[in-house]
């Protein structure tokens, strides 16, 4: 395992798009809310779900600085898609959202964290 991110864009990049992913939780899109409302989510819950993201890329900002805060962050955040995964599957909401948005975020953290620290 690296202690820190090799090569770093793609840890940045990653970054980026889990806190926007982050911001848009606060008051989502109508395809975010359906695909919230499709797996259960509880609406009084949703905030939790950007405060996971802003600390998945605060962290995958630190560990470009601090040894394993990256690694961390990425495995963090396959587990937080795993678990994504596994709602959709257990509420049948299969669909668009559950191939393009989950598991596709699901690959792109796994080869972020593949990549850049285990290399």
């Amino acid at each position: 395992m690296i202690l820190l991110p090799d090569p770093v864009w793609p840890v940045v990049v990653l970054a980026v798009i889990v806190a926007g992913d982050g911001l848009l939780t606060f008051r989502p899109p109508r395809a975010i809310a359906a695909c919230l409302d499709g797996v259960g989510f509880p609406r009084e819950w949703w905030w939790v779900l950007a405060a996971v993201k802003f600390l998945a890329a605060a962290g995958l900002v630190a560990g470009i600085w601090i040894p394993r805060f990256g690694a961390a962050a990425a495995a963090g955040l396959i587990a937080y898609f795993l678990c994504a995964a596994a709602a959709h599957l257990r509420a049948r909401y299969v669909g668009r959202d559950f191939w393009l948005n989950c598991l596709g975020m699901l690959t792109v953290c796994l080869a972020v964290c593949i990549v850049c620290f285990l290399l």
